[in-house]
């Protein structure tokens, strides 16, 4: 089997476990709020069964307000999420462009060697690391400017 098969199925599955164990776990506190308490007189139950209502609708209440105070946030933070994204690709990209300056002496120094002699595989690693470096910062800022 596939890699992405299987963790699409076992996804799929913990999705429906926690669906069926949110709905027990509502059913179960749902029984438990309706059974009359015993020894409890017909006025008292009543006035028990409008409590509970009055605290579900509290609670109603709070989810809608919680809701709307999440919206509102997310929406004052859009902007700043955007400008961070742009923030974060120009400063990795300086960081890894200081890298390719951190190695530019090395391969200058073995810049007569590129072929074959003393320092070979200096200039060939330097090299490559430059290059891996230099392109990871180029498209950096390349993507920072795309936003």
């Amino acid at each position: 089997m596939k890699p992405h098969i299987i963790g699409r199925t076992l996804g799929i599955g913990l999705r429906v476990a926690g669906r069926v164990v949110g709905q027990r776990v509502v059913v179960g506190a749902q029984v438990q709020s309706k059974a009359p308490p015993a020894g409890v007189p017909a006025a008292g139950r009543a006035i028990a069964a409008d409590a509970v209502a009055k605290g579900r609708a509290a609670g109603e209440a709070a989810v809608r307000t919680a809701g709307g105070v999440g919206r509102g946030v997310a929406g004052f933070l859009r902007p700043f999420r955007r400008v961070g994204g742009i923030l974060w690709l120009e400063v990795s990209g300086v960081f890894f462009l200081l890298f390719v300056v951190a190695f530019a002496p090395t391969l200058w120094r073995a810049r007569h060697s590129y072929a074959h002699g003393p320092d070979h595989r200096t200039f060939w690693a330097a090299a490559a690391i430059m290059a891996v470096f230099l392109y990871l910062g180029v498209t950096s800022f390349w993507k920072a400017r795309k936003k």
